[in-house]
């Protein structure tokens, strides 16, 4: 029995020194990244660093950066610090940029698929549901294969669900689909074509140059995005007329951009780290933008003397045969495009019918609580 004991308690000894050493070793050994120091990525935004579109870029780098525990520190710079906005995707695939925060229509020259990311009417899709046809209805696959088909050497995060954006910024209000003939606008991605189709002369502006070439001429009007850029960009003192509500961009996202090498190199808890904050930061910036959104529609509204109009519906129901017209033609010239086009139409078909069917109109509370003329119901 001693014998039996002294045995039993060697063997304890043995396991106990042994669990020891290796968790001293594990506690001594430095991580991958903290032996090699941390990780700097220099980036570079597609936006102005006024605008918010930058700002939610560098709340991005942030919370990658504080999630890390400093392991990786990404710098953000803006447009044109590096490269034009336009640039961005080659400076990217080619290492001059380590990675970057933009929109897949700007690389609508590059892959004219690219642009089925949010340039369009998304088939009655919001950009969220566009974003779960992304991450759940094969979308994450056919991006990395348009890519491939490119030989962009990088990998894509499309995050960020932004609201519809207006119809644009107009020297008087448009009543009809004829009355933007001949007008010279600015748009990007397939509202190129969109907007071709209904007459006007395009040129696809980065956000940066939009409001200079307005008031010189060089445009007779535009749209980018939303309330708080349109603001920062200075459109209220080149014009006062926006034309609310579009097909043409009604279910954008942004896009978060790594070179390939340089992602592939780092360690997996670290890419696990950048893909859960690429989830949190898009939904932080979707509350962000609720929030300055419609703070900065307001100010416009008051401040700035802005004329708010709905867009006609005529006008958006002759965006979306112009659209039917372009997808067709693209899909005849592009497979790849095609089949992100019946990957789209199949998953929204599902969604929006269970979104049609169950989610309440709030138009009625709206009017209940606030009316027409946007004044509360004392309760």
């Amino acid at each position: 029995m001693k014998h039996r004991a002294e045995s039993g308690g060697t063997s304890r000894r043995r396991f106990l020194r042994g669990a020891a050493a290796a968790g001293a070793a594990m506690a001594a050994a430095p991580s991958i990244v903290r032996a090699q120091g941390p990780v700097s990525m220099r980036w570079q935004s597609t936006w102005p660093s006024k605008d918010i579109f930058h700002e939610f870029a560098l709340d991005f780098a942030k919370k990658v950066n504080d999630m890390t525990g400093g392991d990786l520190k990404i710098e953000v710079l803006p447009a044109g610090a590096v490269v034009p906005a336009f640039g961005l995707l080659d400076a990217v695939s080619e290492g001059t940029l380590d990675g970057g925060h933009g929109v897949m229509v700007y690389h609508y020259g590059k892959q004219t698929a690219l642009a089925l990311w949010g340039s369009g009417p998304g088939f009655a899709m919001d950009a969220n549901m566009m974003l779960a046809w992304h991450k759940y209805g094969g979308g994450r696959d056919l991006l990395a294969k348009l890519y491939e088909s490119i030989g962009a050497n990088v990998v894509s995060f499309p995050y960020g669900p932004m609201p519809t954006q207006p119809l644009g910024w107009f020297k008087k209000p448009v009543a009809k689909a004829e009355d933007l003939q001949g007008l010279k606008f600015r748009t990007v991605g397939i509202s190129i074509d969109v907007f071709t189709g209904l007459g006007a002369a395009v040129n696809a502006l980065p956000g940066g140059e939009i409001v200079a070439a307005l008031d010189r001429g060089l445009l007779d009007a535009a749209e980018f995005n939303n309330a708080s850029s349109d603001r920062l960009l200075g459109f209220p003192d080149v014009s006062k007329v926006c034309m609310l509500q579009g097909y043409h961009q009604n279910a954008e996202t942004f896009e978060i951009l790594f070179n390939k090498g340089k992602f592939d190199g780092l360690p997996d808890q670290m890419k696990a780290i950048i893909s859960n904050a690429v989830d949190a930061a898009s939904a932080d910036m979707a509350w962000k933008a609720i929030d300055r959104y419609s703070t900065d529609y307001r100010e416009m509204q008051t401040a700035d003397q802005v004329k708010f109009y709905k867009t006609p519906e005529a006008i958006l129901k002759r965006q979306l045969e112009v659209y039917d017209e372009v997808v067709k033609k693209k899909s005849a010239e592009n497979p790849v495009f095609k089949e992100v086009l019946q990957s789209q139409i199949a998953f929204a078909e599902r969604a929006t019918r269970w979104e049609q069917d169950t989610v309440v109109n709030r138009r009625m509370a709206f009017d209940h609580y606030f009316g027409r003329d946007g004044v509360a119901k004392s309760l």
